[in-house]
């Protein structure tokens, strides 16, 4: 938990202690660690999935911003970086 701190704070350039919610993916990309301060003490939470991996985002900077929508997508293993489009319907009636 200190470890990914540090690269919060180091490699990213952001406060871990601030509230914002950080997630590192492992390297084969079937675990996740998210990492937060809830404004008593840094918590992590890990999940692996049984089968496949997680979808992770191609940055150049190493940090993008996701919705609470986006994140929770994420942690369930689907796809999050795009939505099913709805069909719009043709007649009102």
């Amino acid at each position: 938990m200190a470890g990914l701190a540090m690269q919060v704070q180091q490699a990213l350039a952001h406060d871990p202690f601030g509230g914002s919610i950080f997630a590192f993916r492992g390297k084969r990309g079937g675990l996740i660690k998210v990492l937060w301060h809830d404004g008593i003490g840094l918590c992590m939470l890990t999940k692996r999935l049984e089968r496949g991996y997680f979808i992770w985002p191609t940055t150049s900077t190493g940090a993008i911003s996701l919705t609470p929508a986006q994140l929770a997508t994420l942690l369930e293993g689907c796809e999050w970086r795009s939505s099913v489009p709805s069909r719009r319907p043709e007649l009102a009636g």
